[in-house]
């Protein structure tokens, strides 16, 4: 075999391997299609995966990378279409609480469940430490409430306050949070905003 013709084999062994036309491994011509190499398509796959778990899991608000495993434990039912719900878990995670949230169409029936009287009802219900909590309640009263172990069902910031935990805007409201028991009696537990 002359000089010529080991050559030419041997650039067609190279074509095969790379899966490139014989023409292209040819000396002088460059294969000029769009390749990424092995390292990069994983780079990129991984990548991928890792940006579309941390998407999902931060729109469920579930990081559980993020949560102190000796933090008070916090069940949010709400809406997964609800913005306030959402700003509200990230006030409590902000407050060093260990949020669960599950998601739901409807949280009436919870509502009910946990023994919240109606006319205190807003768009989101919790439960921590067996107590009930209603609403844009802010996290410094919920750490009270359990300090403090009242008998009481739980406490509510009745509708949708604004300038409440996760209705924060232009303007704010004096409200009140409201403690509840299951029979139905409500007091006064703290008053909020502005003055």
């Amino acid at each position: 075999m002359d000089g010529r013709a080991t050559l030419e084999a041997q650039m067609t062994k190279r074509a095969r391997r790379r899966d490139v036309p014989a023409a292209a491994a040819t000396v002088g011509m460059k294969d000029t299609s769009p390749r990424i190499s092995r390292r990069q398509w994983l780079g990129i796959t991984a990548g991928g995966a890792v940006l579309t778990l941390s998407a999902s899991r931060w729109w469920l608000g579930r990081m559980p990378w993020a949560a102190d495993p000796n933090a008070t434990k916090i069940v949010v039912y709400a809406s997964p279409t609800c913005d306030c719900c959402r700003a509200w878990v990230r006030h409590l995670k902000g407050s060093g609480f260990n949020v669960t949230k599950e998601l739901m169409n409807d949280v009436t029936p919870k509502k009910q469940q946990l023994g919240v009287p109606e006319d205190l009802w807003s768009c989101h219900t919790a439960v921590v430490g067996g107590y009930a909590v209603e609403g844009h309640v802010p996290a410094d009263l919920i750490q009270r409430m359990l300090r403090e172990q009242r008998a009481i069902a739980g406490l509510a910031a009745p509708g949708m306050p604004n300038g409440s935990p996760g209705m924060e805007g232009p303007t704010s409201d004096r409200y009140e949070v409201i403690a509840f028991s299951r029979s139905g009696a409500t007091e006064v537990y703290a008053i909020r905003g502005p003055i």
